[in-house]
């Protein structure tokens, strides 16, 4: 497969999966800031979701002052801010219309449809008048994306390429979440309530949907360690970083070419050292500085893939 087709598939998935994880973490501090709380929570907490996007000085140039429908305008509709929701269903059209001979007619049609229907959407004012249902459709349409890629795409590099970039840009996202999550719940909240502040943990199994599936496994009161050890090391959990690494790891030993096996290599490092933790020995350490590692990790090895497989060699 060309270096450039890969490239678009890849980054097509990319900011499929990133404009869903965004819409998730809206939706779960949009719910949040209904329950009665102090205005510095509150404002934390939309702080927080700046934190996970690495967007908070361009937000606070561009703003100033924070206030919740400034935060939610700027993530949704704000086409100078790459991020956002709206930009990231932008660039995946773009980059399935640049690759449009790739595609099957079923996924074509699903992304330049949710690009036209975005824009509507907001027109219409769904945005403004019902923001978690604005969310849900979000959600519901990068689900859409991958249903049909999985189920009219020939399994060959095209399929593999956008899988692979799907599984890497929800790694990154989830270890994001947890990294700015915890460290905002433990800075903010009384010693003596961390263990027991039901609805905030609860918020953060929402935003992976992994209440229910926490509920199922441990059937027991939210606590950080097993918040932890399911978004972390539960290979059975979609969303947890062991899951997206098995799939990333797989995928490479698929694609694999002449100039890759470093990559691979580094991707099979970080695998076991996911599928050989243990949960107490990760905060025996520092959760924060174990997630730091690993987004610091993740990011060598985007940069591996996009150099082996992605980026056409320059002109000498």
């Amino acid at each position: 497969m060309l270096s450039r087709t890969a490239d678009h598939l890849f980054w097509m998935a990319r900011y499929t999966e990133r404009a869903e994880n965004t819409a998730r973490m809206l939706d779960v501090n949009y719910q949040t800031s209904l329950l009665p709380q102090s205005v510095e929570v509150a404002e934390q907490g939309w702080w927080a979701m700046l934190d996970i996007s690495e967007l908070t000085h361009v937000f606070d140039e561009k703003y100033g002052l924070l206030s919740r429908d400034d935060v939610i305008d700027f993530m949704v509709r704000d086409m100078t801010n790459p991020s956002s929701i709206m930009s990231c269903l932008r660039a995946a059209r773009e980059n399935a219309r640049a690759v449009r001979g790739s595609l099957t007619t079923e996924v074509w049609e699903t992304l330049n449809t949710t690009w036209l229907e975005v824009q509507r959407l907001i027109a219409d004012g769904m945005l403004r008048d019902d923001p978690s249902q604005f969310f849900e459709w979000v959600k519901f349409r990068s689900h859409l994306a991958r249903g049909v890629q999985f189920g009219t795409m020939l399994k060959d590099d095209a399929f593999h390429f956008m899988r692979l970039g799907t599984f890497l840009e929800r790694a990154d996202n989830t270890a994001r979440i947890l990294d700015v999550k915890f460290q905002a719940i433990a800075s903010h909240a009384e010693p003596a309530r961390i263990d027991n502040d039901f609805y905030h943990w609860a918020a953060i199994l929402r935003s992976v949907s992994g209440f229910e599936v926490y509920r199922k496994i441990y059937r027991t009161v939210i606590t950080p360690e097993r918040v932890a050890e399911l978004l972390i090391l539960r290979g059975d959990m979609p969303r947890s970083l062991v899951s997206s690494m098995d799939e990333v790891c797989a995928i490479l030993a698929l694609v694999r070419n002449q100039q890759s096996a470093e990559t691979e290599r580094h991707a099979g490092k970080l695998h076991a050292d996911l599928r050989f933790a243990r949960i107490d020995d990760i905060f025996a350490v520092g959760l924060h500085a174990f997630l730091t590692s690993f987004l610091e990790r993740i990011g060598d090895l985007g940069s591996g893939i996009s150099r082996d497989f992605l980026v056409p060699p320059l002109a000498a």
